[in-house]
């Protein structure tokens, strides 16, 4: 795609970005601020920008008179980039010299984690789990007896150098008819054991040649989502992929709340029933996208949560959230995929990520497996953030593992306007210094209709480094500005008026919603913190950091630092690697020697249960401020804090 120059006047910045960005995004992206409370939806008419050259597509507005048009006056949040243009940011529209007091990075600056097929090839790694062989059997005759089950153990071995190989009745059942539907040419898939004494299984005979079609599919079996990944095993490509939300959620958005009804008469039954039916759904809309038969799935590999683990195996999660907090179990054997419901064909394979404990679980030893920390040498600190946190610290040599219970405000949950990441949430925010009034930009530029997990982040970091909020996130009651005003949960701040909302209602940030965050993101800071000290180290010990999880994913380095979220730290040391957890469950479907590795790795961690450590309590008190009450931990925060909000 084609990128093209933006400079902003009269500040002089410049930014690069890519054909078709929004005029307001391109001045997010260079600090600048630009007043539009809308959410960028072209509604208020406040964030009118100067094109003093160049083209843009769009941005003309009936609030602007044909005088104006022909000036040059666009409206910056439907102004699309097309050439090398240069824009002046207007009086009233932003700062009087058109700049925040500091630049906000943008979600690129930290490096993003990709999965590598090509050196997992190079390195002798690329050997799925589940493969397919194609076969020419010698026929029998009257000096060949032997019967069609030996000849084709024989062959392979003969062929393809495959030893221990054991057959299963259901394979049993057809192979006189297929080896002979082919004239004795047929195609066996092998689905290869963890441990290399085992023996490998013949799960399917096929008449012909069909070692160019063998699929798999990769799942991540979220609280709130399940993602999934449809896979060529041959080239490791992604085919297609989707996700859906887990339908459990009618009985909890916690998993707490769904063990709860698991112990209740059917209840283990029905939420196993919820969760396949929500997978299905998405192998059905994967498998239809790419015209793909049932019949050539050979394995799927899942990873979640413990809890989610245990539901969708109808194993009983009761003492997974009692004291001393124990599974049922941590390593699950291959499964047939239609002993548990989906709707694949018998000869599929499940094959599902072992966890550490009641509370971490499959899903991070799989983002472990896929962020490639369990080979490196760096001391790295893993982080998955969601409604539950959970951190990983380690190198190849030892890993050690907590989770802390953060809550659902990271995924717009307990805030009075919060809602999941979809079109309308506000997902970025800066406030101009000096009028406190807001850029809002939603998902999708749809009329504002609340606050998404990563839009709050932003929000706080904002207003308390502006001096709007203080250390224990009140609005400062000596700023005389309308948008700061007493509501019925207490003082609030005015995001979107009503009038230019997608509700019919403003759109506010109450102390209440502020307050839920901070003990969210003060769980978090405590549980590094503490799993930090029991392991000897502290944050300048740490070589990479790397970032995982739904919101994980889309967080602001800068605005996770400044509320106290993250340590501070550099954040080129920082690594974004999105859905850790589909990328290891992809990673095993290629690579039979990365499900070794996921053994071996469970071998060298040790978990620590934070309830049961004395010093997590005193970091977590100490994180319930902004940033923290040490300021000398944050010392370029505060330095940044005090001279942005110098002149209040």
């Amino acid at each position: 795609m084609s990128t093209f120059v933006i400079e902003f006047q009269p500040s002089g910045r410049t930014v690069t970005v890519e054909q078709g960005t929004t005029v307001i995004r391109a001045a997010r992206r260079a600090g600048l601020h630009i007043n539009a409370s809308c959410g960028g939806t072209g509604v208020c008419g406040k964030c009118r920008v100067l094109l003093e050259s160049g083209t843009v597509d769009g941005g003309i507005s009936e609030k602007f008179s044909p005088e104006e048009i022909d000036r040059g006056i666009r409206q910056a949040c439907t102004a699309r980039i097309n050439t090398d243009v240069c824009v002046r940011i207007l009086d009233g529209a932003g700062l009087k010299k058109g700049q925040l007091g500091t630049e906000v990075p943008e979600h690129h600056r930290a490096s993003k984690h990709t999965f590598d097929i090509d050196s997992l090839r190079e390195a002798g790694l690329f050997t799925p789990p589940v493969e397919k062989f194609f076969l020419e059997l010698p026929r029998p005759n009257a000096g060949d007896h032997r019967s069609d089950a030996t000849r084709l153990i024989q062959a392979m071995q003969e062929q393809y150098g495959e030893r221990h190989i054991q057959i299963g009745l259901n394979v049993l059942r057809t192979l006189r008819r297929t080896i002979r539907e082919d004239d004795f040419r047929i195609t066996a898939t092998l689905a290869r054991p963890v441990n290399r004494e085992a023996r490998a299984r013949l799960t399917q005979v096929q008449p012909g040649n069909w070692t160019n079609r063998n699929f798999g599919l990769a799942v991540d079996i979220g609280t709130t989502t399940i993602y999934g990944q449809l896979i060529d095993k041959n080239s490791g490509k992604i085919l297609a992929e989707g996700g859906c939300y887990n339908r459990q959620i009618s009985y909890g958005e916690d998993v707490i709340s769904r063990m709860i009804h698991a112990e209740k008469g059917d209840g283990l039954v029905r939420m196993h029933e919820l969760v396949t039916d929500s997978i299905n759904e998405i192998i059905d809309r994967l498998l239809k996208k790419q015209k793909v038969d049932r019949d050539e799935i050979s394995s799927i590999t899942m990873a979640g949560n413990t809890a989610m683990t245990h539901l969708l195996l109808e194993l009983e999660p009761h003492n997974i959230r009692r004291a001393p907090y124990v599974p049922v179990s941590s390593f699950y054997p291959p499964i047939r995929a239609t002993d548990i419901d989906l709707a694949l064909g018998d000869q599929a394979i499940a094959l599902i990520y072992p966890a550490v404990s009641s509370y971490v679980g499959g899903d991070i030893m799989a983002g472990v497996m896929g962020s490639g920390m369990y080979r490196t040498d760096k001391i790295t600190l893993f982080i998955d953030i969601g409604t539950n946190a959970e951190i990983v610290i380690g190198n190849r040599d030892w890993l050690a593992s907590a989770a802390c219970s953060a809550g659902p405000a990271f995924e717009g949950g307990g805030i009075l306007h919060g809602m999941r990441a979809a079109a309308g949430a506000i997902e970025d925010f800066s406030i101009d210094q000096e009028t406190l009034e807001p850029m809002s930009m939603t998902i999708d530029a749809k009329p504002a209709k609340g606050i998404c997990g990563s839009g709050l982040l932003i929000m706080i970091g904002e207003l308390f480094e502006a001096g709007v909020l203080d250390q224990r996130g009140r609005f400062n009651r000596n700023c005389d500005n309308e948008r700061i005003r007493p509501g019925r949960s207490g003082w609030e701040y005015v995001l979107v008026r009503a009038e230019e909302s997608g509700t019919g209602q403003d759109i506010v940030l109450t102390e209440v919603d502020i307050d839920n965050f901070i003990r969210a993101k003060g769980a978090i800071h405590a549980g590094i913190q503490t799993l930090l000290a029991e392991v000897g180290l502290n944050v300048h010990d740490l070589e990479q950091v790397i970032l995982a999880g739904g919101f994980g994913s889309y967080i602001d380095l800068d605005s996770a630092i400044t509320v106290g979220l993250l340590p501070e730290m550099d954040t080129d040391k920082m690594i974004y690697v999105g859905n850790g957890s589909l990328m290891g469950s992809r990673m095993s479907e290629l690579s039979n020697h990365i499900r070794r590795d996921v053994v071996a790795a469970m071998q060298r961690m040790t978990g620590f249960e934070l309830s049961e450590v004395p010093s997590y309590r005193d970091h977590y008190v100490a994180s319930l401020f902004l940033p923290h009450t040490d300021a000398s931990l944050f010392p370029a925060t505060e330095k940044r804090r005090r001279e942005r909000m110098g002149h209040l």
